[in-house]
């Protein structure tokens, strides 16, 4: 690597030391340790945000907007409460869920278990009612004394929005990702600390809409942190910063990979408006996941230019649907491969699969001119192939990365501190879509154009109940959209 980037490399690692930077309830295994199963290493966390339970009646429950829970019961929203001041030491931070999935509530749990001062679940809010009944349950199982949520449950697309009216001084952003940019600058506006899953967006308004709320969140001293839990991993930090400090020489070029077996699929059902159909099955929709190269993939994406010290200039690749393509599979790819170019000619070859019965893998790898270097298992080789050296540094137990984020994040903040991962998180994020555009054209997509697109997939500002229109529609064979390599045919 040139000495330029890698100074640039070393002064983002230690934006995020000052908190050595997703699980699920009681710990998921990290992805890269898994990867050799049966769904190549897909945990919980990776985008499962629901129960499995489907509940047609709720369409009714939910149709005029948000409601509130209340000892089981449900009742009007009307709620008005001055929000407390948070005083930093010991006080208890109170906390609030946005999005109750596994994710959400992995996150919940592991927030509640960090030490040095108290911690409280004080509002929770989702768009199905089920959700939040299942993370209840599972919520108040692992921490019985630390949920005080019976007047503050919430259920409907603008449930977030009585969340933040609540005496919370921190929330988590946990609902799919195409709700992200209008969620965190709401949680902004309302000055929380803010924790919100990756990634910050699906297209690039919304990716400009975080960077611009955020400056907002820094001017009023808030705290930020997204979950690319791999920057708070102790041997991933090691081995980064061995890297960036020459370990294997000049960088020459990286792979990274995440090929598994996919994630459920959700059928519709009768009762379902065709907005709540895509909101059960938001996986299968780009307005709502990002396709799985955004959803998934940003992980290593992330951690390359996290070694690298920037994001890439430039990429072109080839993807589509080869396996999964049925009605209810929606409109992403099932793969994507993807070249980036970095300002300083670096390259990243970039996989990522979703397609049962192949070889899998969830990692990242650099190459460089005295040897090479399994960034996921913190393992450099000669250019012989002989082990010089791997870490032996012991992750945090209970979730590693998942858990050590939320250790680091409430420490800072009970020190004063207000750690701000918006920057990196929305570069990783941009870096995926920009790969999603290169792969969906067929062509060759340069940075600076993607960033400044202003192609929105849809207006999350519009929608209030399932009974208002989707952004995309199925045609008449119930198929959706999807992008054609080589059409003329803009499809972003």
């Amino acid at each position: 690597m040139k000495k330029t980037a890698r100074s640039q490399a070393n002064k983002l690692a230690k934006q995020a030391k000052h908190s050595r930077t997703d699980s699920d309830v009681g710990g998921a295994a990290n992805p890269a340790s898994a990867a050799a199963g049966p769904t190549g290493g897909l945990t919980v966390d990776d985008g499962i945000l629901e129960s499995d339970d489907v509940a047609p009646s709720r369409r009714n429950f939910i149709k005029g907007g948000s409601m509130m829970l209340a000892g089981g019961a449900i009742v009007g929203t009307n709620l008005a409460v001055a929000r407390g001041a948070h005083a930093y030491g010991s006080d208890t931070i109170r906390i609030g869920l946005v999005g109750c999935g596994g994710r959400g509530t992995g996150a919940a749990i592991q927030a509640m278990n960090t030490t040095g001062g108290n911690t409280k679940l004080v509002a929770m809010a989702d768009v199905f009612e089920n959700s939040i009944q299942t993370a209840y349950r599972t919520i108040k199982g692992k921490h019985p004394d630390k949920v005080a949520v019976d007047d503050a449950r919430f259920v409907g697309l603008d449930a977030y929005k009585q969340v933040l009216q609540t005496d919370c001084d921190f929330v988590i952003l946990a609902t799919p990702p195409g709700f992200r940019p209008i969620q965190f600058e709401a949680a902004v506006e309302a000055g929380k600390h803010i924790f919100m899953e990756k990634p910050v967006a699906t297209d690039a308004p919304g990716v400009r809409r975080v960077l611009a709320a955020n400056q907002k969140a820094k001017a009023k001293g808030l705290a930020v942190q997204v979950g690319l839990q791999r920057h708070h991993e102790f041997r991933y930090r090691e081995c980064i910063d061995k890297l960036q400090n020459g370990a294997i020489g000049d960088l020459i070029f990286a792979r990274a990979y995440w090929n598994g077996g996919g994630v459920w699929v959700r059928p519709r059902t009768a009762a379902q408006t065709e907005l709540e159909y895509q909101m059960r099955n938001w996986y299968y929709f780009t307005w709502l996941c990002g396709d799985h190269i955004d959803e998934q993939h940003i992980h290593n994406l992330d951690v390359i230019n996290w070694l690298v010290g920037d994001h890439p200039i430039e990429a072109q690749g080839q993807g589509g649907r080869e396996v999964r393509n049925g009605r209810d599979h929606g409109q992403i790819f099932d793969h994507h491969m993807v070249e980036y170019t970095y300002a300083n000619g670096f390259k990243l070859l970039s996989q990522c699969r979703h397609i049962q019965g192949c070889w899998n893998s969830v990692s990242e790898h650099v190459h460089g001119t005295m040897g090479s270097c399994d960034i996921s298992d913190a393992l450099i080789r000669n250019p012989q192939g002989k082990k010089t050296w791997q870490s032996e540094l012991k992750e945090t137990k209970g979730g590693k990365g998942w858990q050590q984020e939320h250790h680091d994040f409430f420490a800072a903040l009970r020190n004063g501190e207000t750690p701000n991962e918006v920057e990196y998180g929305a570069h990783s994020t941009m870096t995926a879509i920009l790969g999603r555009l290169a792969t969906y054209s067929g062509k060759v997509v340069r940075w600076d154009d993607a960033i400044n697109s202003e192609v929105q997939l849809a207006n999350t500002d519009a929608m209030h109940s399932f009974d208002d229109q989707a952004p995309v529609q199925p045609n008449a064979d119930g198929g959706y959209p999807v992008a054609v390599p080589g059409s003329k045919e803009k499809f972003v």
